[in-house]
């Protein structure tokens, strides 16, 4: 059973630590942490040894006391998991140095046979296999609930409880399956020593962490009150109905959205707002569950589960189960209490050491499409889907914003510009929490997500119908479903003075004084020689009064090695139009409210008095009124036009190259596809300042020019991974 390798991080492969644990190495690799596998020598058996690099850069007068909290949460851990066999097993912890002068603390953790929930959901989903019934959603989470009780019954809560954190062994709908609650006590390290998470991070602020689409209302704003057990209730109870309906409890493309959804008063997220009616007792149970008010929900996963029980099974009597150490949890009933359940299993169930069909995983990990078998440790969570969500770090001014209230702070930060929630792209796969839990995050500031660079936005994975079925242009057929990664990408397309500044340091060419892009059939050669020196006013690079405007004149090679001395790149075709438009269909990038010329710089009236003065025949124009700019704009001069994701000018002002060549569409389901492996044009998008077609309005529009090209309709854009 082989799990896939990635590259040496930490440079420690083959490297014997603490004398016990042989690397063997590394399966997953995040912002946060590395995890590898190793081998306990003296046990001989595996395990997986998760290395937190983000504390390397910890000042040496703050290691001992983050050492110390280190050392006494992984205690915390190693006493919880030896008390429940529903909470993954801390094995040891310790610090060492790495090849290249690291100090890196690091944690042993039991390695796991199985997938993570948000796994699990998503196959099904895709297999097509029925929603569970309530019966069987709760026999499912009852070792978890269990597990969950044992810890809050002590005054402590996890605080990131998702599907990513609840990993399932064995056959998710078989007898013998068992689930395992991930990353205990990795969170309180990083999130109550806030002074030496401060100090890695380079600010001063405060630090809340937790995975939005499985947020409660006190962790988007305190306002609430503060977050404890009641909080995992709340967590626990968005999974139990996600596990039932199939969708999303809280629906929302971005952070503000699902902050607005899980402080809605009015629309509570119960199974009966997505249509599905369990009876009014169940409701009543899940409307106390998902109360607003911390005050007013279950103040204990026992309490919550004790509730449900007794709404299933009102002549069942009242559980107390034991656990594992033989302690008894009050409020939940026992197992022998309970009738026959399809699926059942018990907290105390052992989990098989070995599994057929399914291959290692630390606290989670990626189903890779080519190895059906073989599921790894990750360091992202991963689902194409809502359903599993990147853990999200707010410093105090993201707080202070969302106590405004939902809606007034969607308009302060512009729609949605600070995205927040992650996830992976594999169509049979999603990744666990290998890396680090939300807590785990440094603190961020509003302006920059995490995980991306300043100015630039996170653009949340999912799936999306990438193209159109209209017959209006054959470039966009058919519409077909595409699976993509998170990513990030500039919220501006890149601006004159800043190539200009790449270019007076010696890393990028000036672009050609000469412009050059193909001649149309039906104009003559000295026509087009005339159109070239006229339009070539357009250039923007060099002219102090347009450094805030998109560069252009710039073929694709010079695009494309801009971006790579950055340490980003052009980004792919199917990344510019899920980053246009999402996954919700929308019409145009901002939504479904036709835009005019207070959307985007296109051809306007502006447009054609530029032209008439030179002699050049008039563009067909996109709206009869003048937006101001007959040529380029600066960037960001439009924000009604602002995507979902808090991006400028996706549409107008210039195209823009992406990283493929062009390719016809083939109808068919892909993951993070790329265009076609050779070729002599680039796919564009987005449109430009002169262009007069409504068509290209829609996000689905597609066109493509000779990568040898310059022309001031075009510019650019740069894209990251995380």
């Amino acid at each position: 059973m082989s799990s896939q390798r990635t590259r040496d991080p930490l440079g420690i492969s083959g490297t014997l630590i603490a004398e016990k644990y042989l690397i063997s190495h590394a399966v997953g690799e995040g912002g946060f942490s590395v995890v590898y596998k190793a081998e306990h020598t003296i046990w001989r058996q595996p395990v997986a040894l998760k290395c937190f690099k983000i504390l390397a850069n910890a000042p040496a007068d703050q290691r001992d006391k983050l050492l110390d909290g280190f050392i006494q949460e992984g205690r915390l851990m190693a006493e919880l998991s030896s008390r429940s066999a529903a909470i993954v097993q801390a094995r040891d912890i310790g610090t060492f140095t790495s090849p290249d002068g690291q100090w890196l603390p690091y944690m042993v953790l039991e390695w796991l046979e199985g997938k993570p929930l948000d796994a699990v959901l998503w196959e099904e989903t895709q297999g097509g296999a029925p929603n569970r019934s309530l019966h069987e959603a709760m026999a499912l989470l009852e070792p978890a609930a269990v597990a969950l009780e044992q810890v809050h019954a002590r005054g402590i809560a996890h605080r990131d409880i998702k599907p990513a954190n609840i990993f399932v062994i064995g056959d998710p709908r078989g007898i013998g399956v068992h689930v395992k609650v991930l990353d205990f006590g990795i969170a309180k390290v990083m999130s109550e020593h806030a002074a030496a998470a401060a100090a890695l991070a380079h600010t001063g602020q405060d630090i809340t962490a937790f995975t939005p689409n499985y947020g409660a209302p006190e962790q988007f704003s305190r306002t609430h009150g503060a977050t404890g057990p009641w909080t995992d209730v709340f967590a626990m109870a968005l999974i139990l109905v996600e596990i039932l309906t199939g969708k999303s409890a809280l629906q929302g493309d971005d952070y503000m959205q699902l902050a607005v959804e899980s402080r809605d008063p009015i629309r509570r997220p119960t199974t009966r707002a997505f249509g599905l009616d369990l009876g009014s007792t169940v409701e009543a149970v899940l409307l106390q569950a998902l109360a607003v008010s911390p005050q007013e929900r279950f103040r204990t996963m026992g309490q919550f589960w004790t509730a449900l029980h007794q709404a299933v099974f009102p002549d069942a009597g009242t559980w107390s189960p034991a656990t594992s150490s033989g302690l008894v949890s009050s409020g939940i009933p026992s197992r022998s209490s309970l009738p026959s359940m399809p699926g059942y299993a018990g907290a105390g169930a052992s989990p098989p050491s070995s599994l057929p069909g399914s291959g290692p995983a630390v606290v989670g990990g990626t189903r890779q499409p080519e190895n059906s078998g073989s599921f790894v440790p990750s360091t992202s969570t991963a689902v194409p889907t809502k359903r599993s969500a990147a853990p999200v770090v707010l410093g105090a001014l993201g707080a202070v914003i969302l106590a405004a209230g939902g809606f007034a702070a969607l308009k302060i930060l512009g729609g949605g510009s600070e995205v927040t929630t992650t996830a992976d792209t594999s169509p049979t796969a999603s990744v666990a929490a290998g890396a680090p839990s939300a807590s785990a995050s440094a603190a961020t500031s509003a302006a920059a997500p995490p995980g991306c660079p300043e100015g630039m936005a996170l653009v949340t994975g999912g799936r999306f119908f990438m193209g159109s079925d209209e017959p209006t242009f054959k470039l966009w057929q058919p519409a077909h479903k595409v699976t993509i990664d998170s990513f990030c990408i500039d919220i501006n397309e890149v601006t004159a003075g800043e190539y200009q500044a790449c270019s007076d340091v010696g890393d990028c060419k000036r672009p050609p004084e000469a412009i050059s892009f193909p001649k149309d059939p039906s104009v003559s050669d000295a026509e087009h020689e005339k159109l070239l020196k006229t339009i070539s006013e357009h250039c923007t690079f060099g002219k102090p009064e347009l450094t805030k405007h998109p560069i252009n004149c710039v073929s694709w090679d010079l695009a494309d090695a801009y971006c790579k001395v950055q340490k980003k790149r052009l980004p792919t075709e199917a990344e510019w139009e899920y980053a246009a438009r999402g996954s919700d269909g929308r019409k145009f990038p901002w939504g479904n409210e036709v835009g005019d010329h207070t959307f985007m710089n296109a051809c306007g009236t502006e447009c054609t008095e530029w032209e008439t003065a030179r002699g050049a025949k008039p563009s067909q124009r996109m709206y009869e009124a003048n937006d101001g700019f007959p040529g380029t704009a600066p960037v960001g001069s439009f924000p009604k036009g602002k995507t979902k994701f808090g991006l400028n000018d996706m549409v107008g002002n210039v195209w823009e190259w992406t990283g493929d060549w062009f390719a016809v569409y083939k109808d068919e389901e892909q993951v993070n596809p790329k265009g076609a492996p050779a070729g002599d044009r680039k796919a564009i998008r987005g449109g430009g300042f002169n262009g007069g077609f409504a068509l290209w309005l829609n996000p689905a529009f597609r066109f493509h020019q000779l990568a040898t090209a310059s022309a001031p309709g075009i510019g650019f854009r740069c894209a990251r991974e995380l």
